[in-house]
């Protein structure tokens, strides 16, 4: 069975995607050079690739942001989303209960992609 290794999102503005995502979204800058940045993750690799060198890696501009999420798992959604608000972020829904046993909240980051934490609570 195949896993995923890691995610990349295409940014327009390396530097003020970078920066979103480490001092909005807290990530530690892990490895970062032409183009590219990736952070220290537990997991699965996270990195920002610049839109401007995408002909260079695959021939073509690549498509228009929101076309997924990525998700955190947390917590204390609650806290997360006063963290988040009070650090300027744009909140598009929550924190909110779901059917599936999580509380979520989304945010865009400054591409538009969507960033959901996500708290593991009782189904109902």
């Amino acid at each position: 069975m195949p896993r995923i290794g890691y995610v990349i999102w295409f940014v327009h503005s390396l530097d003020r995607s970078v920066a979103f995502y480490r001092d909005v979204i807290g990530l530690e800058v892990r490895l970062e050079g032409d183009g590219y940045v990736e952070f220290a993750m537990d997991n699965v690799k996270f990195a920002l690739f610049e839109r401007a060198k995408l002909p260079e890696l695959i021939g073509r501009a690549g498509g228009q942001p929101p076309s997924g999420e990525i998700a955190f798992v947390v917590d204390d959604v609650d806290a997360v989303a006063v963290r988040l608000r009070e650090a300027g972020a744009e909140v598009l829904t929550g924190p909110t209960d779901r059917p599936w046993g999580q509380r979520t909240l989304h945010v865009a980051d400054p591409d538009g992609h969507v960033v959901e934490y996500a708290q593991n609570i009782p189904r109902s």
